[in-house]
Formats: C-alpha cells, structure tokens, sequence
C-alpha cells in the first residue's frame, strides 16, 4: 500500500513516472491482497506446514519441499493448489507415500491434484511435495509485472504472495509453518517466530522458524545483511547491507516510535518483535508478515518513508492478528492499515497534515466508486478500482465511525475487533456487531450506506438568520440538503459570528434536515463538515478524483487516456496547479517540451494547490531548456525553485545539483 498517496506528491525523477507509479500501484497488492484463487470458493483449509529450502543465488535456484497439512471442505477429488510459475514439482505423495498425479498451469499458477480416492469433506490430510526452480524476475511471479520471488545476490526474496510453497487462499486462509532455509555462510534469513541457526557442511548455513499461531508467516527474506541495528531499542532490529547501512538507526528510531504508538492504541500485538528487513529496490516497495516488515533499501535511507513504514507495521494488527474472511472483508484491514497510518501522521505531524492526507485518501475512495465495498471479491485485486476502494474507501470507512463514536469509544471499538478476533478472520458483519456494542449506536444505516451500497453525498445548506429581540442574539433557520436519499449520519455545522465560533452537530436524514440554530453574535458564515469527517462530493474533490484517475492511467501507459483525465480536472477548475501540472509531466514525458512547459507555466498560475506544484513547476521548466539547449534560463528556473524555500521531496536539492550538472534528457526520459 504504503507510501503518501500518489496525489500529493510530485513525481522525483521523469524518466522513471511511468515505472515508478505502476510499482507503486502494484506494489501495494502485492503485500496486501491475494490474486484470484482458481476455485470459485474454498475447498480446503490449509492449517500447516513444514518446510525446508535451499537457496542457491549464485545460480538463483531453489530447491525444497513442503508438507502440507490441510481439511477438505467439501469432498473432494481433485484438490487445487497455487505455485510459482517458475517452480516445478518433481515428487508428489499423500500422508500415506502413494504418488499422486498432478497438473501444472502455468497460465494461472496452479496445480490440479488427481485423486483415486475422494477426500471425504472434514477430513484432513498431509501431501508431501518435493519441488524446485529458477526464481530471478518478474517473469514466473503471479503477478505479472511484479517480483515477488527471488533468490538473487545479494538479497532473496521469498514473499508470501509470490507462492514460493503450495498454498491457498493468500491472506484469508490462516496456517501455521515450520520452516528450514538453507542459505550460503555468508547470508543471513529472516522469518517469523525467534530463528534457530546451524552451520552445514559446504560453506551452508540453516535458520529455522517456528510461527505456532494460525496467521501469514510466508516470507523469508536472505541476504548478506549486516548485524541487526537495534537504535537501542530491543524489540526492533533492522537487517541492511552494506550499501543501506547509513540509514538503519535513524529507520530503527522511525519504527521504534511508530510501533509504540500503535502499541497504545490498538493493544499488544501477537509478538512484541519486529523485523525490518532490506528489500532489493526491483522489487515491491514493501510486504509484512508476523513479526516482519520488509522495505524496500532505497526508502530506508529516504526520510520520506514515516507513512510507509507506518502503513506496513499496521499490518502486525490489521492482517496479521486478524484477517478477511473473504476478498467482500477485504476493505477491514487494508482500510483500517491505511488508517492506522493516517492517525499515526496526525499525531506525529498535526491536524494540518492529516486534513490533507484524509482529502487525498477521498479522491482515491471515489475515484471508481461503482460497487458496494462488500462485494469486491468479484473483481480482480490488482485493479485500480479494487485499490481505491479497499485502501482508501475502507479509510473514510474508519474515519467516518470515528466522527460517530468520538475517539475513546472508536479506540474501543478497534481493541473490541482485534480482541474477538485474534488469529481469525472477519467478516463486515461482524464489524458492524462489535461497532453497535462498543458505541451502543444504532449503525445500520451507516453500514448499509458505506458498505452496501456507492456514491458520496453533495451537501449545500440554505438558511435565514433573525435577529432576537432585547438584544438576546440571533436564530438561524436553515436546512441541509444533500441528494442521497437514504443518507443517514449527524454532520459537523460551524457557524462563525462577529463573536465566537461555534460548532453544532446536526442529525441528517434524507434529502433535506431542517434545524435551528441559535447564537449571541450574529452567523457571517456557514459551513458544513468543516474538519472534513465525511466522504462528501465537492469540486474540489471532482479535480483530484480526475487527477488520480489520470495518473493510474499513466501507471498503465495510458498517456492519451490520462491527458483526458486531467482535462476534467481543468474543466472542473481552470486554476487548479494540480491539473495543470500532471498534464505538464505528461508532455515531458512524450518529449513535447513547449506543451509542457506551456502547462507548468499554467501550474505557476494557478491556484498553488498543492504548495509543492510551485517548485517542481519551475524544476521541470529548467529541466525543459536543459533539454533545449538553454542553461541560462534553465539555470534560472533551479535558482526560482531555491528561493521557494520548499524542499518537497528533496525539490531544493535537486534544484541545486542541477545548478551545478545540466539535467540530462535521454530516452530514458520517455
């Protein structure tokens, strides 16, 4: 999921937008949520293994087998596995050693067991595979595009989602593993559970995990990593190589703080350890497992990475301790994950921070709000709509039963959660259950709004204000109207007087909720939801909505489409920067320099929405006459960046290197 959301952010180094927003946006499923499962509903509950593999990276092979315990739910005849592509079985027996014959599709990554005698459904059964392959790129991974498996010099990957082992059921299927990773002298592996280690003969080393709780413990990470920095706390240990190791101590404090925080809000987790591990920079931007949070080298040494370190230590409780029953759950711990490192930026950072996060994670909730949140499991989880919806529309989820409930009930309501369902999964039912007995609120029309059913609701407020007689103030009359007509929530109304402000809180129901409002000084303005408490449409929200669908269609190559995109967002507001902006990253990328720089011209006069549109404008107008051949006026425009004293994502100091160095426009720049 995760870094800052894509939208408010500008995009570093242009010859890498596309690349970088595709591994971004992927990224994200990849550690958080499961490629369709074969059959169209479970038919056996993995509930253990043991494990034993051999890495070799000089030759990126692994080796290794796997016993795989497991309950038929329904009778079963030929039962269906998932595996890497890269990975071929070579030995396949069932608890009693008689071989069985299986099916390999590579197509979709599965493997179809043949048996001669059906399982009836309930009974449980261990199969024994013995398997091996070459595991280098992206090619045999799941998801395509995506490295998920790896075993390379110097670091390995064998994530969870990549299928490195017979499995099922990715992230709502709960199992408990014995593992034995077998890996050269010089490399160290990371799993769940406390390791064992022992030296073997031929320059090996073997790490053994036990996680004995039915969760997610998957990957494994080896590398040639340093010894453990710990930053001096003894529950954090942060595994770098040699080209990381400058920012291991600060990322240890980073992490330290960030899980202290969630500690104290949500509870204890299941292991008071954590994990963080060096993932090579080709591959996802981050994953988890129990007691694990793996992060990409390059973002242990950004100082940029607090929300998503933040986002991927959340996971110890939300998809870790408790689960999605089922892909329709989905939007409870990717939502609540994205939440949690929302509510850890509003502490850290301010409520100015977290205001402006929470109207970027809005754009996102409705960019492809078109199905009920309780029936994604039909889609696949990998596209954008299944993004926006189970990471940021799961967001406002929390954030709006939070506006309901008041922080100390909401806090309750989540240790209720991870409480009742330590080690299971939940369904959105049960979310509903605990969140009425937690708040004793009355939630129905809550849920069946949010979760069953789409769109957001458009307030405008008509009133009259009336002077009191005998000096004794004044009394407002208005309504509030919205469009949705089954809409049921109290809204935030603030009044601001010639006097004090004055925050009141209205029922809302139906289309129009009259009230009446009375106050000393007299009401100048009006507005609703003022600190933003609710998924609500606006035009402003219309211009990030366009532009957040722009850039995943520039995530997909689609540079036509997302110039259409943007243009809405013009259309929505001719003075947004924004817009005007991300259309200029477009024409830059197409090589179409007066275009663009006729658009960041636009962004410098626009409405400076965001601040940060201002320097980059002007550092990408200097990379434009770099390109050109003009270093004066290039030199000149990373000398405006500079004064603007914003160094958004490093702006300043890239403004100066290229002060000193002419960027450099090659075709890697398309």
């Amino acid at each position: 999921m995760l870094p800052s959301h894509p939208i408010a952010l500008p995009t570093r180094r242009l010859r890498s937008i596309a690349a970088s927003l595709t591994a971004a946006f992927l990224a994200m499923f990849a550690v958080s949520m499961p490629a369709h499962a074969a059959p169209a509903r479970p038919q056996l509950n993995i509930t253990g293994y043991v494990i034993t593999a051999d890495l070799d990276p000089a030759s990126n092979h692994l080796t290794a087998t796997a016993d795989v315990t497991f309950t038929a739910l329904e009778d079963l005849t030929a039962p269906v596995f998932e595996l890497n592509n890269g990975l071929n079985i070579t030995k396949l027996t069932d608890s009693k050693g008689a071989a069985l014959n299986s099916e390999r599709l590579t197509t979709n990554s599965t493997v179809h067991v043949s048996l001669q005698t059906p399982l009836p459904k309930g009974s449980s059964s261990t199969f024994h595979f013995e398997y091996s392959g070459t595991l280098l790129n992206a090619d045999t991974s799941p998801v395509e595009g995506i490295k998920l498996a790896a075993v390379a010099d110097p670091i390995s990957i064998l994530l969870y989602p990549g299928r490195w082992f017979p499995m099922t059921g990715l992230f709502t299927d709960r199992f408990t593993a014995e593992m034995h990773i077998r890996v050269p002298s010089d490399y160290t592996a990371v799993g769940s559970g406390t390791p064992t280690k022992a030296a073997l003969p031929g320059n090996k080393t073997e790490f053994g995990f036990s996680w004995t709780k039915p969760g997610f413990p998957g990957t494994i990470v080896a590398g040639k990593f340093l010894p453990p920095v710990t930053g001096g706390l003894n529950n954090i240990h942060v595994y770098t190589t040699e080209k990381r190791k400058a920012g291991a101590a600060d990322f240890a404090a980073l992490a330290g703080r960030e899980f202290e925080y969630m500690t104290s809000t949500f509870g204890e987790p299941e292991s008071g350890r954590i994990n963080i591990v060096e993932l090579p920079e080709d591959a996802v931007s981050a994953a988890w497992a129990p007691q694990m949070a793996c992060i990409a080298g390059n973002r242990i040494v950004d100082h940029n990475s607090q929300r998503l370190l933040a986002n991927t230590l959340a996971h110890q409780w939300w998809g870790s301790e408790v689960s999605p029953a089922t892909l329709n759950d989905a939007w409870v711990t990717n939502g609540m994950s994205r939440y949690a490192e929302l509510m850890y930026l509003e502490d850290s950072a301010g409520k100015t921070a977290f205001q402006s996060a929470i109207s970027d994670v809005s754009a996102g909730a409705l960019a492809y709000d078109t199905e009920p949140l309780t029936t994604l499991g039909r889609l696949d989880p990998f596209s954008p709509q299944f993004q926006s919806m189970t990471l940021e529309k799961g967001a406002m989820v929390f954030h709006m039963l939070r506006w309901e409930m008041g922080d100390n009930t909401f806090q309750r309501f989540l240790r209720g959660m991870l409480s009742q369902y330590t080690d299971k999964g939940i369904r959105s039912s049960e979310v509903q259950a605990v969140a009425q007995a937690q708040s004793r609120l009355e939630l129905t029309a809550f849920f069946a709004q949010w979760l069953d059913g789409t769109g957001a609701p458009s307030f405008t407020d008509k009133y009259a204000v009336y002077r009191l007689g005998n000096n004794k103030g004044f009394r407002t009359q208005g309504a509030i109207n919205e469009d949705l007509d089954l809409f049921r929530m109290p809204v935030e109304l603030r009044i601001e007087t010639d006097g004090k402000t004055e925050d009141r809180r209205i029922d809302v129901s139906g289309t129009d909720s009259p009230y009446t409002i009375e106050t000393f000084g007299r009401p100048r303005r009006i507005s609703i939801d003022p600190e933003n408490w609710l998924l609500k449409s606006t035009p402003d929200l219309a211009v990030r909505v366009a532009v957040l669908r722009g850039q995943q269609l520039v995530a997909q190559g689609d540079l036509t489409g997302a110039l259409g995109e943007y243009q809405k967002a013009l259309d929505s507001n001719k003075n947004s920067s924004l817009a005007a902006y991300r259309i200029g990253e477009v024409f830059f990328m197409q090589r179409n320099y007066q275009s663009a720089a006729n658009s960041f011209r636009d962004a410098l006069r626009g409405d400076d929405d965001p601040r940060w549109t201002e320097v980059w404008s002007h550092i990408h107008l200097g990379y434009i006459f770099d390109c050109t051949g003009q270093r004066d006026r290039a030199v000149n425009e990373y000398r405006l960046a500079v004064q603007t004293n914003d160094n958004t994502q490093g702006a300043i100091n890239e403004a100066r290197a290229n002060m000193q160095t002419p960027h450099k426009c090659t075709r890697a720049d398309d």
